[in-house]
């Protein structure tokens, strides 16, 4: 079956200069993406009519649904209706439900209809008029040559309704689509290449209609397979079967599946394995704390935290000896092994982890660059460190090693 294709056109200088955030895309795709339409680019346009007619004319060849927002007000700058009359090569005239529908909703309001708002009820008169059930500026639909038009509200609210209510019902009655269906594998501690290069001949062999994407973010990567078909549950069951066979090349680095993060993944199985965690964290600041915190129900495993960043913390407050601190300096394999087994001790808790690094931009010595971090993971039956050479850059820094302390946590827990 052939995929059916949408673009999506934001309009408006707002957008351009970062005064409004363009947050309408991200959740069109979302909603395309469930009834089978394939989203293929998304554009964003000044008020200018030349480019908007541009924009609409690229459009039309490359998608079979052109889904519009912005630029429908009743202002001199909103140039949406106009600029669609022209490039439909019709008239604008004012369409006597929309006035009705206008004026009853200022009416509600207690609020006047002046000769400035009137002017939301013209309309092109070779488009189907989609009511606006929240807001004052009506949709407009339009076809020609097999290809539909649809301009919504850029106010979020009002487009999400009509989106919601009247365009996907009429998308779906308009369009035969396929079946899409995402699998989402989530794994850490391996970079993109690397596990590029491990899985490289699995991916070639998958068949066509099935595709794999990499989606990289801060220490892990994320796996999407994506099938296109027409029936739903032999899609899922091919797209399982494949995710079987990638076990054995990367299981290893595989932590969950869907949207929950490494933390949430973490939490779960110190929930199952009934085990309580604490942590002392130097370098990070309390940024793994926030992490692990995060997670809803996380105070049935996670006991609390220190973050001793000044020397002197380290040696009165958490305990670490203050022999170890003079002769190996904060940043060390035996400080962070103390770390860890002292605050696992201090809050009796089955498992305790530590960090200690240079985060930058200062601090750093020839011996201790900018980005050298250790960490530890300690429980009952074993001590585990790792030392990380990161970035030059503070946060990323922060960032990086609280997630290399969450996966540590999953590599070292009792099997």
């Amino acid at each position: 079956m052939r995929p059916i294709l949408a673009e999506l056109l934001t309009i408006g200088d707002e957008i351009l200069y970062g005064q409004i955030v363009d947050t309408n895309s991200q959740w069109m795709s979302v909603e395309l993406d469930k009834v089978g339409v394939k989203v293929i680019r998304k554009t964003t346009v000044g008020d200018v009519e030349s480019d908007v007619l541009s924009a609409f004319a690229e459009a039309e060849q490359r998608a079979d649904i052109i889904l519009i927002t912005g630029g429908l007000g009743p202002t001199s700058d909103d140039l949406t209706k106009p600029v669609l009359a022209k490039y439909f090569n019709c008239e604008m005239k004012v369409h006597p439900e929309a006035l009705e529908e206008l004026t009853a909703f200022f009416k509600s309001r207690g609020r006047e209809l002046t000769d400035t708002n009137k002017q939301q009820a013209m309309l092109p008169v070779c488009c189907i008029k989609i009511t606006n059930p929240v807001g004052t500026a009506p949709g407009m639909w339009f076809e020609r040559n097999g290809k539909v038009f649809m301009a919504m509200p850029g106010v979020p609210h009002e487009m999400k309704k009509m989106m919601t209510e009247k365009v996907i019902p009429l998308l779906k009655e308009r369009f035969k689509t396929p079946t899409i269906v995402h699998k989402i594998i989530r794994t850490v501690g391996l970079g993109e290449s690397f596990l590029s290069d491990k899985i490289s001949a699995w991916e070639k062999a998958l068949p066509s209609h099935i595709k794999l994407a990499y989606l990289p973010s801060l220490g892990e990567v994320k796996l999407r397979l994506t099938g296109y078909g027409e029936d739903e549950q032999k899609l899922k069951q091919e797209i399982e079967s494949l995710f079987e066979k990638l076990i054995p090349l990367a299981g290893e680095y595989i932590y969950g599946y869907g949207e929950d993060p490494l933390e949430a993944a973490i939490g779960k199985a110190l929930r199952e394995k009934k085990m309580t965690l604490s942590v002392a964290e130097s370098c990070t600041g309390g940024y793994l704390s926030h992490l692990i915190t995060s997670v809803p129900g996380s105070s049935e495993y996670f006991l609390g935290s220190m973050v001793p960043y000044d020397y002197q913390i380290k040696m009165r407050q958490l305990g670490v000896r203050p022999e170890v601190l003079e002769q190996y300096g904060a940043v060390s394999e035996p400080t962070i092994i103390e770390m860890a087994n002292i605050v696992r001790a201090k809050f009796n808790t089955d498992i305790g982890v530590a960090t200690s690094g240079i985060a930058g931009p200062g601090g750093a010595t020839p011996e201790k660059p900018v980005g050298m971090v250790w960490i530890a993971y300690s429980d009952k039956h074993h001590t585990i460190t790792k030392k990380l050479q990161l970035s030059t850059e503070r946060m990323l820094n922060i960032k990086l090693a609280s997630v290399a302390v969450l996966n540590l946590i999953r590599m070292s827990l009792p099997k």
